[in-house]
């Protein structure tokens, strides 16, 4: 039941740039730093302890604000706030995401997600080991043809053979992601030194005297053809603020190219650039954007849609046919009424 719960919000996360309906949404982005430069002195004008703020893109054309205590806001590009939320049970992407991620249970949730998809991998392995041994009976369906139990076992058998392939890599994606020891184990033939650089700890803290086009300015600077995705303020004073940079060759959506940025001066103190890592950090990379179809295009999202609904049916009529041949298969002495004593 619970990875039919993962498959369907991971579903409908899919697609949300084509239900979040909000005035802008579909407005093309801008990579104009002084326009991005408005946006963030709005979203720190607009409430108190701004944590970050991701810049509008290619699937969302809105800003989206985060703040310290769980509240947000959307910001158009043209720097006016259309949308603001206390918590993110006002906004159904944001609990959407908490509930695929972290079951709503926080990192208790989200390690019950990466033994799940472990589970998920079992059985999508074994499942596809004990359908070949019937495989003469094979028929696609997307509905068992009855409601019974062997109906039912013969539809979960066969529409599982047939996503086993998407499900394999939406498990093995996500996994890796919850458990990266998993993946630096895997990868560690092809994983090579690779520093990060160190972040000065002595900075002014960020406040009114904070000049943002200079910010954006002297970050875009560092790369100079790559898009701006996302502003954090530091955790702590005195530290820097990073900028997160999108190049040509990343397929995350919010890029892995880090700009730090002293809040006082505006000078960059430090980069990381991905295109100097090693082929480890280059496959990582890769992990989120293939499991949420970041990349391509609308035939992969239409696959990893048939993947997590197929995670669905398959989670719901087993758990159905689970509950009701266990209730059905109790001991008549356990249905039937006790007679009373003479």
């Amino acid at each position: 039941m619970m990875l039919a719960v993962i498959g369907l919000s991971g579903t409908v996360l899919l697609w949300e740039d084509s239900w979040i309906l909000l005035e802008g949404a579909n407005d093309a982005p801008t990579s104009n730093t002084a326009q991005l430069a408005k946006a963030i002195e709005v979203a720190v004008e607009t409430a108190p302890e701004l944590s970050r703020v991701t810049f509008a893109g290619e699937e969302i054309g809105l800003h989206q604000a985060i703040y310290a205590d769980g509240s947000g806001a959307y910001i158009a590009q043209e720097g006016i706030v259309v949308d603001r939320w206390s918590g993110i049970w006002e906004r159904p992407e944001l609990w959407l995401f908490e509930l695929h991620h972290y079951l709503l249970m926080g990192e208790v949730g989200k390690t019950i997600t990466g033994v799940l998809g472990i589970i998920l991998l079992a059985f999508t392995i074994t499942g596809a080991i004990l359908w070949w041994r019937t495989k003469q009976t094979f028929r696609f369906r997307l509905w068992p043809a009855r409601y019974t139990a062997s109906a039912i076992v013969r539809h979960h058998r066969d529409l599982g053979v047939v996503a086993s392939p998407l499900l394999l890599i939406a498990a093995a994606t996500g996994t890796m992601m919850v458990f990266p020891a998993i993946s630096s184990a895997l990868l560690s033939p092809v994983t090579t030194a690779d520093p990060k650089p160190e972040l000065p700890t002595d900075l002014a803290s960020v406040g009114r005297s904070t000049d943002w086009a200079a910010v954006m300015a002297n970050a875009q600077s560092a790369f100079p053809s790559a898009a701006a995705r996302r502003l954090m303020l530091p955790p702590t004073p005195e530290e820097p603020i990073a900028i997160r940079f999108r190049q040509d060759f990343e397929w995350t959506p919010n890029g892995r190219s880090y700009a730090w940025v002293a809040p006082r001066t505006g000078i960059v103190v430090a980069k990381d650039d991905p295109a100097m890592g090693d082929t480890a950090s280059a496959v990582v990379e890769k992990f989120y954007p293939i499991h949420a179809a970041k990349v391509g295009g609308i035939l992969w999202r239409i696959s990893m849609t048939f993947a997590g609904l197929a995670l669905v049916l398959l989670g719901l009529f087993a758990s159905w046919s689970f509950w009701t041949g266990k209730f059905n298969n109790r001991p008549e002495s356990i249905l039937r009424p006790a007679k009373a004593a003479p």
